[in-house]
């Protein structure tokens, strides 16, 4: 059984003094690939090198909403060129964070448009973060893919079902975090049942937002497991089958990414 975490962040300094047995309990969880997930544009070096000490883990490039009044002045055509790089198979994480405002509202939606205009020009997929944002997000991607399709994921779902709905019917994927698993996510657990199963991944978002029963502790990517776990209750189906669907899912949208060679049977 082969799991990926389609979100991390290895490069943040929870990882520093242990990142190579975080890695090694990954690969020894089953989790074969992890995207470590950008945050500034102006710290990428620091994702790169996380990516490149890896041969498991990939990276994106991009700007977080929290950090969009840093980086107004990072451009389509900047992004776009240091997505060349082999490692990077992911724009963002970009979008709109209307808990924390931490950036002006209009300046996260112009930085967030950027970042979709290199999605559409490179044929990578956006990760999208949204935060109490339903309304205008729905807005935005409706806008946009107007301009032309590009591919996205709406990670670490928690919001509405409408949002999750609109999502799906404008192409995208939409991922789960550990918080599926809370206690008081029924009705998220309910949307992921209903959603088509081909537009399903699963992350962790580490170091935040452990699952069950690590919840309150620093997550890391081998706890993906019990999501996956989580995710097949809510699907009524096998964790291995879930771990098949949410693997072959991921291939398909990190088109970048290699799939593992099958192993040969000695003869």
């Amino acid at each position: 059984m082969m799991l990926v975490d389609s979100h991390c962040h290895l490069d943040f300094p929870d990882f520093v003094e242990d990142r190579d047995a975080i890695v090694r309990r990954a690969l020894d969880a089953g989790v074969g690939r992890m995207v470590t997930i950008s945050t500034r544009v102006r710290r990428f070096d620091a994702v790169r090198a996380v990516a490149e000490g890896y041969p498991e883990v990939y990276c994106s490039i991009g700007t977080h909403p929290h950090s969009a009044a840093e980086e107004t002045d990072v451009t389509t055509a900047e992004i776009v060129a240091l997505s060349q790089h082999p490692k990077v198979v992911a724009i963002g994480e970009a979008g709109l964070d209307y808990f924390y405002d931490k950036a002006p509202r209009d300046v996260q939606a112009d930085v967030f448009r950027r970042q979709i205009a290199a999605a559409r020009q490179t044929g990578l997929p956006l990760v999208i973060h949204s935060r109490d944002a339903d309304a205008d997000m729905e807005s935005i991607l409706r806008d946009e893919t107007g301009k032309g399709a590009f591919p996205f994921i709406l990670h670490c779902f928690s919001s509405g079902r409408r949002l999750a709905e609109t999502g799906i019917e404008l192409g995208g994927h939409v991922s789960f975090s550990g918080i599926l698993t809370f206690k008081k996510s029924d009705e998220l657990r309910a949307i992921a049942r209903d959603l088509p199963p081909e537009r399903l991944l699963v992350e962790t978002d580490a170091p935040y937002l452990a699952p069950m029963p690590f919840r309150g502790k620093r997550n890391e990517p081998a706890y993906v497991v019990q999501t996956a776990f989580v995710l097949a209750q809510a699907l009524g189906q096998s964790v291995e089958e879930t771990a098949a669907l949410t693997t072959d899912n991921f291939f398909r949208l990190f088109r970048k990414i290699p799939r593992p060679q099958a192993a040969t049977p000695e003869a």
